[in-house]
């Protein structure tokens, strides 16, 4: 990434700096980050001129925005070296794969019976339904992205722009070394793969990020229950504590009720 990022961009930036990884003793610098919150409506600026400056933007929140080393960002809390390639992963592998692990059965360390476990990922239980079906919009996914963008800042107005070298938001996870995920799988390049494809199936792009959290506009989300539990099943499978400590009553069909017709969608690793 060029240590200069005003130089790519016709939009003026706010004060900031390039971020080291490896909490400032890793080899590259993956992340330029603002100085001071972003402000309205400069994600959308930033994000209009990607496909010529090559710099996706991200609104970046922090694990306590009391905290003046607005971690993981300031601390420069990133792994890129660490990351494979999203393109060197198959997502629906992947999806498959973590489906598996996630509603196996362990009798003698589970907090849940086997049958009230099963019932979390009623009506498959363990049996993987397969992806969901792409969705085609005619909604430019640029348009929702942006209006997400700034709920996002109305919500954290603390949250600080981030600038990745990158072609796409997905891709942006992983070249910046973020590490949310770390947790199920310190690989964030295979998360990565499977939002890239979201971005395809469903016009996602990837808005924002935090110590754990990540943010996704959706241009085209599923519009009917059956396609929403389909989806609501690769939530599950990516991450498990969006149903098991999301709300309430914790199960991929009560879980599939929020998100049909939305247009974020929102995840927390534990």
């Amino acid at each position: 990434m060029h240590p200069e990022p005003r130089l790519s961009l016709e939009t003026p930036l706010p004060p900031g700096r390039m971020i080291t990884s490896d909490e400032g003793d890793g080899d590259v610098q993956p992340l330029w980050l603002s100085d001071r919150p972003a402000t309205a409506g400069l994600w959308a600026q930033i994000h209009a001129e990607h496909t010529r400056s090559g710099l996706w933007p991200l609104l970046l929140d922090a694990l306590d925005p009391d905290d003046d080393e607005f971690r993981p960002w300031g601390s420069g809390e990133l792994m890129p070296e660490r990351m494979t390639s999203p393109a060197s992963h198959d997502p629906a592998g992947l999806l498959e794969e973590w489906w598996a692990t996630y509603t196996a059965v362990d009798e003698d360390d589970d907090m849940l019976s086997a049958k009230r476990r099963l019932a979390v990922t009623a009506p498959f239980g363990q049996d993987w339904p397969g992806i969901a079906p792409a969705r085609s919009g005619a909604t430019d996914p640029d348009e929702p992205a942006a209006e997400y963008a700034q709920v996002f800042l109305t919500d954290r107005p603390q949250s600080r722009l981030g600038l990745v070298a990158a072609a796409t938001g997905a891709e942006a996870l992983a070249v910046a070394g973020w590490c949310g995920p770390l947790n199920y799988d310190n690989d964030t390049a295979k998360f990565s793969a499977v939002i890239r494809d979201w971005e395809h199936r469903f016009g996602a792009r990837v808005i924002a990020a935090g110590f754990s959290t990540l943010h996704l506009s959706i241009a085209a989300p599923p519009m009917n229950e059956d396609d929403a539990l389909l989806v609501a099943a690769e939530h599950f499978a990516i991450c498990p504590d969006n149903i098991w400590q999301g709300g309430r009553p914790y199960t991929l069909t009560g879980y599939t009720e929020r998100i049909i017709g939305a247009h974020g969608w929102d995840f927390w690793w534990d």
